[in-house]
């Protein structure tokens, strides 16, 4: 019962930081953006996380999307869920929101290669989720998809094969290796890169 109550709270919580004080929606779409980080403790708890794990599923993008007024930190993660909690929620936060996409994304790129497997488990879940994401749309839309980031087509996709591939280098047991396998291909279809 213990593990249900946390999990209540972090859910809780991330409803108020997501949809309670910003009604923040997923980007180019009229979906609710709590969606997501459901979607990735999901994938978490499906491939037996720990509970530390997909509670930072269900809070990981708290820190980087809470609004000024209602601003989310380490310190009321960790007061609240623990150290371990905070600690994997931060190491998949883009601390530095006024960067350009292009460095952002450089760095958070880096990071990976400093990350316990628990991150690395929670960011691939996060990739996963993401990844789908787009690629769906992408057969739904075509290359509009693409209109919703500060990006170019080439250097999104560029990007996330990028970031798949050092979370599979860097963890080589990845329950979501196969996940991220099949993502990678699907991605690299749509810059007709020869498979």
């Amino acid at each position: 019962m213990l593990k249900t109550l946390r999990l209540h709270k972090a859910i809780k919580f991330a409803i108020k930081t997501h949809e309670v004080y910003q009604k923040q929606k997923r980007k180019g779409k009229d979906v609710a953006y709590i969606v997501h980080p459901m979607t990735v403790a999901l994938i978490l708890s499906e491939n037996k996380a720990s509970e530390d794990v997909v509670l930072a599923g269900v809070l990981h993008d708290t820190i980087e999307d809470s609004i000024q007024e209602k601003r989310v930190s380490y310190d009321m993660i960790n007061e609240r869920f623990g150290m371990e909690v905070a600690d994997l929620v931060w190491s998949v936060t883009e601390k530095e929101k006024e960067d350009s996409w292009q460095k952002r994304k450089k760095k958070a790129l880096e990071e990976i290669k400093g990350f316990s497997e628990d991150s690395l488990f929670l960011k691939s879940a996060d990739v996963v989720s993401n990844t789908s994401e787009l690629v769906d749309d992408y057969y739904r839309n075509k290359d509009d998809v693409f209109e919703i980031f500060n990006a170019s087509k080439e250097e999104v996709i560029e990007h996330q094969l990028k970031v798949i591939q050092a979370l599979i280098d860097n963890w080589l047991d990845n329950p979501l290796k196969g996940d991220l396998k099949f993502l990678s291909f699907e991605l690299k279809k749509m810059l007709d890169i020869e498979l």
